[in-house]
């Protein structure tokens, strides 16, 4: 019998998908320098394309004239703009990526980063180190104290789901709502007796997110947390496709759900409180960009994750841009954009195409 009689039938539609992925792909890694090329030029301060551009060659490469930019240009754009650039990137492709493991891991649709619990607190940990003012790690504190919220939020969630059953979606889902909403609760309690009017408005800022203290030195870590956890979910996506199906499907082919599930928690929930760490709560990325994502590539986290983390990127990066320039040289919080963006787009999104996961 010939290769292409014994082919299975979804074959063409594996090719075609697959193709359309390419495509879709693409287009979107060659948006990303382009984009990126618009963040570095717009601004308070515009700075023209061609000296961005010299600037860039000049500090990665040594070549060309440095007489032909001032130093405040050259501080702008590799300083403050080129990091924050990298940042908006990093955290979107994140909130997505968390946002792909938390629909898959609850089997629900409508479940973000944020419903994990672990985002409120590290936003406890992070205001609290604004208003009490503890500064034990200089200008990491907060950074640093958010993340230690993170974890014990982690332990929080984890440790309640284990002690009253398994770790079953809804049970999850239920702990980490519940542990958030009272971690919330403390967070706008510190904010509200906080007496000094600077610190309160610092919170506040924070809390609806901000690119705005981007540094070369909180670039490392993000980044190579963003990629081992990117790698271990890639290596794992056969393993997604599973638990879409429920725990008895996954069961039949070899799948541990239970096992999986605490470990994708583990990996969504440590991912997510670094992000609200380094740049407060960012809402919709993780919810919205997903759902764009399925409409371009289907169900199959193997091509899921990688389209996500793209989308996301250049989600969050766009909207940062807007946040620089819509009230120039005022900055809007970074998570009043996607709100006002994410909200509308989302109705839209189950208008049209309905919003669902296979096999939920």
């Amino acid at each position: 019998m010939s290769r292409t009689k014994t082919e299975p039938p979804t074959a063409p539609a594996g090719r075609t998908a697959r193709r359309r992925t390419g495509w879709a792909m693409t287009v979107l890694v060659l948006c990303v320098p382009l984009l990126s090329l618009l963040a570095l030029v717009v601004g308070s301060v515009s700075i023209p394309a061609p000296q961005v551009l010299e600037i860039l060659v000049h500090r990665v490469t040594g070549a060309g004239d440095p007489h032909g930019w001032t130093l405040v240009q050259d501080g702008i754009v590799w300083d403050l703009r080129l990091p924050r650039v990298l940042l908006a990137l990093l955290i979107g492709a994140a909130l997505s990526v968390v946002g792909v493991v938390a629909q898959a891991l609850v089997r629900n649709p409508l479940a973000d980063p944020y419903l994990l619990g672990t985002s409120s607190g590290a936003a406890l940990g992070a205001v609290a180190s604004i208003v009490l003012g503890v500064a034990l790690f200089g200008g990491a504190s907060t950074g640093v104290a958010g993340f230690v919220g993170a974890l014990a939020a982690l332990l929080a969630i984890y440790a309640f789901v284990r002690l009253t059953g398994e770790f079953s979606p809804t049970r999850l889902l239920l702990a980490g709502v519940v542990v958030g909403a009272g971690l919330s609760g403390i967070t706008n309690y510190l904010i509200f007796q906080a007496q000094d009017p600077g610190k309160t408005n610092s919170a506040l800022f924070w809390l609806l997110g901000s690119l705005a203290g981007a540094t070369w030195t909180q670039l490392t870590f993000p980044a190579v947390a963003l990629v081992i956890g990117f790698v271990y979910l890639m290596s794992g996506a056969r393993q997604l496709n599973a638990m879409l199906l429920g725990d008895e499907t996954s069961a039949s082919v070899g799948v541990d759900p239970q096992r999986l599930r605490v470990t994708l928690f583990v990996v969504a929930a440590l991912l997510t409180g670094l992000t609200v760490s380094l740049c407060g709560s960012i809402g919709f990325v993780g919810l919205i960009v997903p759902h764009i994502a399925r409409l371009l590539v289907g169900n199959d986290h193997h091509r899921l994750l990688p389209m996500s983390a793209l989308l996301g990127g250049l989600f969050l990066l766009a909207v940062d841009i807007v946040c620089r320039t819509v009230m120039a040289p005022q900055e809007l919080p970074v998570g009043v954009i996607t709100s006002v963006i994410g909200a509308p787009l989302f109705l839209f999104l189950m208008g049209r195409r309905g919003v669902r996961l296979e096999g939920s």
